[in-house]
């Protein structure tokens, strides 16, 4: 019977990922827009933060997966919107480009 036990628990330990998260990773980085291309063998996901007034957009980070792990997330994705709806009502869809102040992000300077 125990031997059974330590069974399982050997089974579980070997099906467990330890992930680790850094300190700088655990921050996160802001992303307003994402664009997403893709491949025969791959999909490629690039988060870009977009400023008003700014012409020029930076990629803040750039995700590569399979077409099996994309499928994976589009499906974790509407998942957690689905829980998150289900907690704070429906999230509202706007066909239009987000509006920002002209000053956003504070005062403009001269130099």
């Amino acid at each position: 019977m125990a031997d059974e036990k330590d069974n399982q628990k050997a089974k579980q330990n070997q099906n467990q990922i330890n992930i680790e998260l850094s300190e700088e990773t655990a921050e996160g980085v802001y992303a307003n827009l994402a664009m997403i291309a893709h491949s025969n063998s791959e999909f490629v996901i690039d988060f870009i933060r977009l400023m008003p007034g700014v012409p020029k957009a930076k990629v803040k980070s750039r995700i590569v997966v399979t077409p099996e792990h994309a499928k994976r997330l589009l499906n974790a994705l509407k998942e957690n919107i689905e829980k998150y709806e289900d907690s704070f009502g429906p999230i509202k869809k706007t066909e239009e480009a987000p509006k920002f102040p002209i000053n956003f992000g504070g005062t403009v300077g001269e130099a």
